[in-house]
């Protein structure tokens, strides 16, 4: 049915802390009239559409009454936002178990719970309950269930203010719309909470010469070959450090990557150079589950990455910021500057979309070499 004046939109309300849902529909004597017949039916000058209280009774009856005379769209009402299947082992006990303050407001049980069921990555968790801490410890005199979008946009507003990044504002937006949409079971009740424009920022890449003089700067093997892998795979930093030792596949030259952003598995490059030094690897530290051990065989930490590659850049004498996503991004740049097919690419580092790797042909050298200079035009 395409006629608007004969469809009625659910949206999830919460009127005197309790749980509604409303009816917002354009005025016609029909739905009107229809609309008088449910029980408990109320205005909300507030929201500026009718409401009942949020219950099976009531939601069956509105589809009753509606069935084959309006269309009752739910879009804003239900989620089809299937639970995460991540293989990555998810430990949140030490947000339960850190030391309590009395005038720090923690995150929610049930907020916790939340992101155990629905299997989150511990980085996304991380996140979560940092950014949802942040905000309700902002309206610590306000009960959660009393914030509404006006003071979620004052928050944001702050935030703003403060020269926080685009990706901390969605960060925190998501953390905020997590409790009062997944957790309350209020799908998109939130749903017009603006977010910050999308930057589209040019990836930071350096040049094969510098990788090489950074991987052959590491103290040791096992440095030599976290720097190796994470460059020659395309590699995220949580990617890396989630290897397991029978992700190597030597004899097909791949490296598989399971579980990675957006809860995919690829397969990855395996170089020869670096298969050499693994091997040398292995028969040093002899690693058991995880391909890059810290101490008692525990995963290898992103602190202590981030740190390797500072010390290698250091002694390497480059004066860039190089991070482990720099690698990433100059793997996919090496690939395309040798005339690898952007598909390929795609492939390699995992991206949803083609649009995310054509951010490389901006700045690939060879899409530049032909094109004369007017300045040098005689």
């Amino acid at each position: 049915m395409n006629d608007t004046t004969l469809q009625i939109n659910l949206k999830h309300l919460l009127i005197n802390q309790k749980k509604c849902i409303g009816l917002q529909f354009y005025p016609n004597k029909v739905i009107q009239a229809l609309i008088k017949e449910i029980p408990d039916t109320k205005w909300s000058p507030k929201f500026n559409m009718v409401f009942v209280p949020n219950t099976k009774v009531h939601l069956d009856a509105i589809f009753k009454k509606f069935n084959g005379v309006a269309w009752v769209n739910t879009s804003h009402f239900f989620t089809n936002k299937l639970i995460n299947t991540n293989n990555e082992e998810v430990n949140i006990d030490w947000f339960r178990k850190r030391e309590r303050h009395p005038d720090y407001r923690h995150c929610p049980e049930e907020y916790l719970q939340k992101l155990e069921l629905k299997k989150y990555a511990n980085n996304t968790v991380k996140t979560y309950v940092v950014c949802f801490e942040a905000f309700i410890n902002y309206y610590k005199n306000f009960k959660l269930l009393e914030i509404n979008e006006e003071l979620i946009r004052k928050y944001l507003q702050k935030l703003i203010q403060e020269g926080k990044s685009n990706s901390y504002l969605n960060q925190s937006i998501n953390s905020i719309k997590f409790y009062y949409e997944i957790v309350l079971e209020m799908p998109n009740r939130f749903y017009s909470i603006e977010r910050p424009r999308k930057e589209n920022k040019l990836p930071k890449v350096i040049s094969k010469e510098e990788v090489t003089a950074i991987i052959n700067a590491t103290n040791n093997i096992k440095h030599k070959c976290l720097l190796s892998v994470l460059y020659s795979a395309g590699l995220r930093r949580s990617e890396l450090l989630n290897l397991k030792v029978i992700d190597i596949d030597s004899k097909r030259m791949l490296i598989r990557v399971e579980a990675s952003k957006g809860n995919k598995d690829r397969m990855t490059l395996l170089s020869k150079k670096t298969l050499q030094d693994l091997r040398i690897y292995f028969k040093k530290y002899k690693p058991q589950k995880w391909l890059f051990e810290g101490q008692d065989g525990k995963q290898y930490s992103p602190t202590s990455l981030v740190k390797v590659m500072k010390i290698a850049c250091k002694k390497a004498g480059i004066k860039k910021e190089v991070t482990p996503h720099t690698f990433r991004h100059s793997f996919a740049n090496h690939l395309l500057e040798n005339g690898t097919d952007l598909r390929y690419i795609q492939s390699l580092l995992g991206h949803s979309s083609t649009k995310t790797t054509e951010l490389y042909t901006h700045v690939a050298i060879n899409s530049f070499i032909g094109i004369k200079n007017p300045l040098d035009d005689e």
